[in-house]
């Protein structure tokens, strides 16, 4: 008869452990993944509640009766204007209407300034408010802040004034038609902020206050990972292993979707948590520094690469060190990372600057300590560069945890 005794494995690198890490990171991937997809799936299903709803121009005769020909421009307004964010929608709805208008109101100055002179005089005068306005237009588009905000609404004027300005038509055709096709892109829009914002809308300034807080979980899994992945070398022949640092990539690429998603949040009505005049351009501000934390973490990876490395006895002399102070950065990055997600204000200079300053005290003591003396230039110069990188970092941290409790005054965050 066989006893068998089963033995609890406290090693974080078991089978078992790896078998639970795999299928945890794996449901959160579905999990995201089925999020992601339904969302796409209710975009399409209200843009073609919405092609259905503006068809009814086309569909039902008295409706056609009224509109006519012109339901076209209604339906193109939907195909051009809906887009998946709310605020993208309302924007560039917005910005087709306020073109729409400036460009058919001084298309018809120019059309009916024309009409009154001969052939030739109409001629001239169409052709030079066309090249002032078309030109100057395009300038004011090629400027960077206006570009980013503005560029749809500039577009849909440049088109509008040419549109009207060389018709051809007497002007009291012009102002008749424009009435008519600026109500059916009136009605258009409405049908897009109907569906947009009454069924089941998809907030730009909720994904960016999402994708915000969890860029600090992100870093700091990647933090924890170098860290990992680097003092698990237990051979000097042996490379360290590759460490996966697609997260890290991807927030330092987001800087674009993260304006993208700014704009469109300073377009959206008050909703849930976030009201008007809210501070979007302080969420910039901590990407920005977000962004400059994952290229100093990507520096440190290369570090940590590099051929040049440290002799086995000396990395484990300071693996205890390095690998408290990674966990002490993930902790923070976390803490920040919650107290956004909770919108709940964090004490950063009380608590986490101080925990920061005695890591980074750490940091110095190793540098100088007895276990570092006397080691060859090759070895001196590699620790020096992991030490120092590590020190820039949490330099970072604490610029970041200062600018999250920024963030929280001015969007006005909870106490804890």
């Amino acid at each position: 008869m066989s006893t068998i005794i089963h033995i609890s494995s406290e090693n974080g690198n078991s089978p078992k452990c790896k078998k639970l890490s795999f299928v945890k990171g794996f449901s959160s991937f579905i999990e995201k993944e089925c999020g992601q997809h339904m969302q796409k799936i209710i975009h399409s299903i209200k843009v073609g509640i919405a092609l259905v709803l503006v068809s009814l121009l086309y569909l039902l005769d008295p409706l056609f009766e009224q509109v006519g020909e012109n339901a076209m421009w209604a339906i193109m307004t939907v195909v051009v204007v809906f887009e998946f964010f709310a605020g993208a929608t309302l924007s560039k709805g917005l910005l087709r209407g306020f073109g729409t208008i400036l460009g058919g109101g001084l298309g018809c100055l120019a059309a009916i300034l024309a009409d009154n002179l001969g052939k030739i005089g109409n001629a001239a005068v169409v052709g030079s408010s066309v090249f002032i306005f078309g030109a100057a237009a395009t300038y004011f588009r090629m400027m960077p802040n206006i570009k980013k905000k503005y560029d749809y609404g500039i577009m849909i004027f440049i088109l509008t004034f040419n549109l009207v300005a060389v018709s051809g038509l007497r002007a009291d055709k012009i102002i008749e038609l424009a009435r008519e096709r600026l109500s059916t892109i009136g009605m258009g829009f409405a049908v897009c902020i109907f569906t947009s914002l009454l069924i089941f809308p998809m907030w730009a300034s909720d994904e960016l206050h999402r994708l915000t807080s969890s860029k600090f979980d992100k870093l700091a899994c990647s933090i924890e990972d170098c860290m990992k992945a680097y003092f698990n070398v237990v051979d000097e022949k042996e490379s360290m292993a590759r460490t996966n640092l697609g997260d890290c990539k991807a927030v330092l690429d987001s800087k674009s979707s993260d304006e993208s998603l700014a704009n469109f949040a300073k377009w959206e009505p008050w909703h849930g948590r976030f009201g008007f005049y809210y501070p979007w351009e302080k969420y910039l501000q901590v990407g920005d520094l977000i962004r400059e934390l994952a290229s100093n973490i990507l520096s440190m990876q290369q570090c940590l690469e590099s051929p040049l490395q440290p002799s086995t006895p000396l990395r484990q002399a300071i693996k205890e060190p390095c690998k408290s102070v990674g966990f002490s950065l993930g902790v923070a990055l976390r803490e920040l990372g919650r107290s956004i997600s909770n919108m709940k204000r964090c004490q950063a200079t009380v608590q986490t600057v101080p925990k920061l300053q005695s890591v980074k005290q750490e940091l110095v003591l190793l540098a100088a300590s007895s276990r570092l003396k006397g080691i060859g230039n090759a070895e001196s110069l590699a620790i020096s560069n992991l030490l120092f990188l590590l020190m820039e970092i949490v330099d970072k941290v604490e610029v970041i945890a200062k600018e999250v409790e920024a963030l929280g005054e001015a969007a006005g965050f909870q106490s804890k």
